[in-house]
């Protein structure tokens, strides 16, 4: 039988505010074991948890950038279940009436074309504490600093039909947060991670089949990984006769492999009822205008510019909108270089320095080459001062912070490229004089050979040689 996969994904989304949710208690990360949780935190009899302003705003920003329902009425509730790291016994979130309704959000898939992937809501709530279970000798320990710090949680609609698409959907939204400077995005810490809704039924099937929760993915290679895996399992299950149930599974990426937490629970298992101690939350049209016009520029609007306006190719532009910090990069190298080349800047950017910094585990805001050190590069191959290929030679060098700029680097290793016809043109003739027999198979007709003697020549010159000259002095005495 031939299945087709569904799939849905709740992103929980750390919101970049100082303080927690409903306190004023510090968010920071890496502070020693519950140093940052409060009375309100703590859920200490007679506290009262008051509204942070600042994750409102948060959340109807994301909710405008994805084009959806912001709710002018929306009401917290108390989600109720018991663990370990809850330390009220209840989870303050928002359940019937979330801030931000229905939206969307295109994808680009493998193919090049884009599909729409429903967003159904994106809620308000505090995120719960932290357990850890190393170093405490067959015990667990409580760590409370997380508890009560704001979560943005993105619901999807089960509009994917791959894993690969929930990782570019997952990539998509990843991207869109800290373009809108919301959440950090730092995955190893927890800020971003999600929990994936996944089931298959029968090619051609409308009704969805029984779905399989997995908890808790913080990176985008295991969401692929832990939905391949499931997929596979539930194919078994169901090929073998048996019955997929709904359950919330975890994923271990060691094994690479799901295993059952426990039955899936339902709405009324948590009891949700309206907090008593927050009220409405009722916002005007007026805070919805003035949180529009902060929006930056989004990462669509920003690959569409410069593919109209930059004459960059679809997946240039896609490359370098994928986050807001590289396309910064980019924009201020291209301003730096007078504008003139940007596909010349794009290729810098996504080969060379893209590639240096993949290799060295790094991100754009750690290269150690600054777009206006990358500039001085590229201005001095637009002069002809030096060739493309030892303009690789000198970003190399500034790399490895071997000179403060080109020009210091270019003059203290000798790199200036050769332009003097008359010291090109005795070259040519030394690599002529030394290989008549291909000069003779060239003139009979074998045109290949042309790349031989350009690569003879810049041997010859160290590579400091002018391409263009060399390749326009030797057609003319080859054709001579």
């Amino acid at each position: 039988m031939e299945w087709e996969v569904v799939i849905g994904l709740e992103i929980h989304t750390q919101l970049a505010t100082k303080s927690k949710i409903f306190s004023g208690a510090a968010t920071a990360y890496g502070a020693e074991p519950n140093t940052q949780a409060c009375a309100v935190d703590l859920g200490l009899p007679g506290v009262l948890p008051v509204l942070n302003a600042e994750a409102v705003r948060m959340a109807i920003k994301f909710g405008l950038a994805v084009d959806a329902e912001i709710s002018e009425r929306s009401v917290f509730a108390r989600k109720n279940y018991f663990y370990p790291d809850l330390p009220k016994g209840y989870q303050i979130s928002q359940y019937e009436l979330p801030i931000v309704g229905k939206g969307h959000i295109s994808i680009e898939l493998e193919d090049g074309s884009e599909k729409v992937i429903g967003i159904t809501r994106a809620h308000l709530e505090e995120d719960a504490g932290k357990s850890l279970h190393e170093d405490f000798d067959g015990q667990t320990g409580i760590d409370l600093n997380r508890a009560g710090t704001p979560l943005l949680e993105i619901v999807s609609e089960p509009d994917m039909r791959s894993a690969k698409e929930a990782v570019a959907y997952m990539r998509k939204i990843h991207s869109l947060v800290r373009y809108l400077e919301i959440c950090d995005g730092n995955m190893q810490e927890g800020s971003f991670r999600c929990d994936a809704n996944v089931s298959i039924r029968p090619k051609g099937q409308e009704k969805f089949g029984t779905r399989a929760e997995l908890k808790n993915i913080n990176s985008f290679r295991n969401v692929e990984r832990a939905i391949n895996y499931e997929v596979e399992r539930q194919i078994d299950v169901l090929e073998s006769g048996g019955e997929v149930i709904q359950e919330t599974r975890l994923y271990d990426a060691d094994k690479n492999e799901t295993r059952a937490m426990r039955s899936k629970e339902e709405a009324n298992d948590y009891r949700y009822f309206p907090d008593p101690d927050l009220l409405p939350l009722i916002i005007d049209q007026a805070t919805i205008t003035d949180i529009k016009a902060t929006l930056p520029e989004l990462p669509n609007e920003k690959r569409d510019r410069f593919v109209n306006e930059l004459g960059l190719s679809l997946y240039d532009a896609s490359v370098l909108t994928s986050s807001r910090e590289l396309a910064t990069y980019f924009e201020s190298l291209l301003a730096a270089t007078g504008g003139n080349d940007p596909k010349q800047c794009a290729n810098w950017v996504i080969v060379e320095l893209s590639g240096a910094l993949n290799k060295a585990s790094m991100d754009i805001t750690e290269s150690p080459v600054s777009a206006e050190q990358l500039a001085g590069v590229l201005n001095r191959i637009s002069d002809n001062t030096i060739s493309g290929k030892i303009a690789k030679t000198v970003f190399e060098a500034l790399w490895k912070g071997e000179g403060k700029d080109a020009d210091a680097i270019i003059e203290n290793k000798g790199l200036k490229q050769v332009t003097d016809t008359g010291a090109i043109e005795a070259m040519v003739d030394e690599v002529l004089a030394n290989n008549p027999d291909q000069v003779q198979q060239y003139r009979d007709g074998k045109e290949q050979l042309l790349g031989f003697f350009v690569g003879q020549i810049m041997k010859a010159s160290k590579g400091k040689a002018n391409p263009a000259q060399v390749n326009e002095l030797l057609k003319k005495k080859l054709n001579g």
